[in-house]
């Protein structure tokens, strides 16, 4: 098993009321039922607001690397990818569960 993290920091000036950021958002979200090879996902908004923390998290489960590799290059999710590069940095982890 693959749990994939993502966590998104908004640039610098963006609410998460702005357009571009409800976009994202609902892309997000629609991920989970777009993508076959997830086997679960989930998305939200930091419930804490702290210097260090990150605004916005993306978890998936995936089987496998051949399914996080799949995962990748789909394209939703790719269009996805998209949205939120012109939003926010964000930083990757896959994990590899044993």
């Amino acid at each position: 098993m693959i749990t994939h993290i993502v966590l998104f920091k908004l640039k610098d000036g963006l609410a998460r009321n702005a357009p571009s950021v409800i976009d994202a958002e609902k892309s997000a979200k629609a991920v989970g039922g777009q993508v076959p090879e997830l086997l679960t996902w989930r998305v939200g908004w930091n419930a804490v607001d702290r210097d260090i923390a990150y605004d916005f998290a993306a978890v998936g489960v995936l089987p496998d690397l051949a399914a996080l590799e799949k995962y990748q290059v789909n394209e939703f999710h790719r269009e996805s990818v998209a949205k939120w590069r012109a939003i926010s940095d964000w930083v990757v982890v896959d994990l590899h569960d044993e």
